[in-house]
């Protein structure tokens, strides 16, 4: 049988042999970590490659993601369904192994990272949502939801802010199955990190409630194994593991230095590793005893084997609790969730009341929230304000598991990740609030939710200078638009509890992408609608004023700003005028070229959209001869009604722009 060491060497080998073919990566943290790695894999993960979402399997996060050839040789050499082929096309486009690991590429991958610090906070999100299942679904003597979830991250993660949040969170919560690696080896892009890096990492997250096992040799497998099981041993706690290593272990001349970060190692420097390894093969050639050794199929079949029956005595004694977890983690919605969401759009619409959308927004959660328990919800420290809780929302913390609410703190960034991690895991829908403003302090995690398709949704209130006295500091004017601009972001900015109703309803239909959902502060009238016109918000822009005959004018508006279009067209009875209320322009562009002519048809040149806020983006339907009220300029510190008058957002500016194109 193969040692340890020859067992980590094949993922030393084939790191820097795809990196030196690829002529791009970062060969030292693969070699660094490799030790560590074999270790976890071969005597402690559990996992099944044959079935890569089975869903009581320990999760793996390398939060380093620019290492991201360890992982792709660990998948490779356990039994996943990633070839050598694979494996040499390495950063090649359209490959299954692209430079940082990618959600949805390589079996196994659990999510996407690179972005320093959103992994360990994908996988926080990730050790919560088992926590909150197993709370959920097990019961005496039936623990189907009993799994780990384990952390590779280095000195940059530990750098980045956003791991602040997150781990601090996973402290306060006592996540026991949380169990990090801290790649200690002193080594960022800029070199040595002893004169920008000198906090005492160890007290920090014993600070947090973390336990901490310091000054592992990451290269001595039996130190590595006997940490591993100290952390197993502790429940109440996440664990971090510190682990010295040295980047690029193995290269005679380049290890210990930021040369072999991120470089290959060159022909020559590759020679001489494999010479002091005493590795005797050729570039991308394992022999068939290191196979073997890593070989994980028939453990992880016999390992998913043994969960299966445990689970079919848990259907047998909880027949009803066995469905429901199927359903979720399959993503599955509820039998009565059409009725239930057809239900609540008709009582809204009877009861045509004003509340601010914020406001309407609890109304659809508490309505949803009846039907779907898997719904996660949370605000970083604004639930007051977004009103994200439902009557019958109940607070996780440290002693409550079973829960369907989070307190995130004021941690938007760490929130949103956190999410991102809960969506990936399954069995749950998660949500979380915060003013508009403030995602730009999340907006990278919502980038990455775009990115791997997962269903997080955003909800962010206080939605325009209708806000109001707090000011520009808190007063969205970009925000909206460029959330627009994220490629697969669904970004819903409703007019009235009605259109609230079928946001949150087309946000929970949502399964391949995230959504963010707009809210006002203030009161927003509610609008007049037939049945018809109710079906057509779920397409994104509807026609909800229109006139007799072809329009001579169409008014374009989102949000607060439909009711001044209304208020315009009424202004000007004498004119053909119709309006459009557009909640999701990106929903509105997927309807096909028919519909769309139908309600912004090409004869019509004469056009204006109204949005309180930067106005670039709406020129694609009002075009070059058309007008945009917006803002372009930051807000003021004033009483919403003064503030919407000083920058133009009433009706009589409304209908003088109409008026000017016409």
């Amino acid at each position: 049988m193969p040692t340890r060491r020859e067992l980590a060497n094949a993922i030393r080998a084939l790191s820097m042999d795809a990196v030196q073919k690829a002529n791009s990566g970062h060969p030292g943290a693969p070699m660094g970590m490799a030790d560590i790695a074999e270790v976890l894999w071969n005597d402690h993960m559990k996992h099944n490659p044959s079935n890569p979402g089975w869903a009581d399997r320990d999760r793996f996060v390398l939060s380093n993601g620019h290492g991201s050839m360890l992982i792709y040789s660990l998948l490779h050499l356990t039994g996943y369904d990633l070839s050598m082929e694979d494996i040499k096309n390495f950063r090649q486009l359209h490959s299954k192994t692209p430079g940082h690991p990618e959600y949805g590429y390589a079996p196994g991958v659990e999510t996407t990272t690179g972005p320093l610090g959103q992994g360990i906070t994908n996988a926080v999100g990730m050790a919560l949502a088992e926590r909150t299942l197993a709370a959920q679904f097990n019961r005496d003597g039936h623990n189907i939801v009993d799994h780990y979830t384990y952390v590779f991250l280095g000195d940059g993660c530990m750098m980045e802010g956003i791991s602040h949040e997150a781990c601090s969170l996973a402290g306060t919560w006592g996540l026991g199955k949380l169990i990090a690696f801290w790649d200690d080896n002193n080594i960022s892009i800029d070199g040595h990190t002893d004169t920008w890096f000198g906090d005492d990492t160890p007290m920090r997250f014993e600070a947090y409630g973390w336990h901490v096992i310091r000054d592992v040799d990451g290269h001595d497998a039996e130190a590595v194994d006997k940490a591993i099981r100290e952390a197993k041993a502790v429940n109440d706690k996440p664990t971090l593991i510190c682990c010295k290593t040295t980047i690029g272990y193995g290269a005679p001349n380049l290890c210990g230095s930021h040369d072999c970060h991120g470089a290959p190692l060159g022909e020559d420097e590759i020679k001489a590793t494999r010479e002091n390894l005493g590795w005797k093969y050729d570039p991308f050639v394992i022999p068939d005893e290191i196979y073997a050794g890593w070989d994980a199929k028939d453990k992880g079949s016999k390992a998913e084997a043994e969960w299966n029956e445990k689970f079919a005595a848990y259907k047998a004694a909880y027949p009803d609790l066995a469905a429901e977890f199927e359903r979720r983690m399959n993503g599955e919605l509820p039998a009565s969730w059409n009725e239930t969401v057809a239900a609540f759009v008709k009582a809204t619409d009877e009861k045509a009341e004003g509340p601010a959308t914020r406001k309407a927004s609890q109304n659809a959660i508490t309505a949803y929230a009846a039907v779907l328990p898997e719904f996660l919800g949370g605000s970083a420290d604004l639930t007051p304000s977004n009103l994200t809780a439902w009557p019958d929302s109940k607070q996780i913390t440290n002693t409550v598991a079973d829960g369907n609410y989070i307190s995130y703190g004021v941690r938007e960034f760490g929130m949103s990740a956190i999410m991102n991690g809960v969506a990936l895991h399954g069995g749950f829908i998660p949500f979380g609030g915060t003013f508009l403003m403030f995602s730009e302090y999340a907006r990278n995690a919502l980038r990455m939710a775009a990115l791997m398709k997962i269903q997080s949704i955003f909800v962010y209130t206080h939605d325009s200078i209708g806000l109001g006295e707090d000011g520009p500091t808190h007063q969205p004017i970009e925000q909206i638009p460029t959330l627009r601009m994220i490629p697969n972001m669904s970004v819903w900015r409703p007019c009235d509890a009605v259109e609230t109703a079928v946001a949150w309803a087309a946000a929970v239909e949502r399964k391949d992408g995230p959504s963010c959902l707009i809210f006002s502060r203030q009161n927003l009238p509610h609008q007049q609608r037939d049945a018809a016109t109710i079906e057509n918000i779920r397409k994104g822009g509807y026609v909800l004023r229109d006139c007799e005959g072809t329009p001579e004018a169409i008014i374009i508006a989102t949000g607060s700003e439909v009711a001044l279009a209304v208020g315009a067209a009424e202004a000007l009875a004498d004119r053909r005028i119709r309006v459009v209320s557009m909640p999701s322009v990106d929903v509105f562009e997927a309807q096909d070229e028919a519909y769309r002519e139908s309600v912004l048809p090409s004869a019509v040149t004469a056009r204006v959209a109204v949005e309180a806020a930067v106005p670039d983006g709406w020129y694609q339907y009002v075009g070059i001869n058309g007008k945009v009220v917006g803002i372009r300029r930051f807000g003021e510190s004033a009483p919403a009604g003064d503030l919407f008058k000083e920058f133009g957002f009433t009706v009589e500016n409304v209908v003088d722009t109409v008026k000017s194109v016409l």
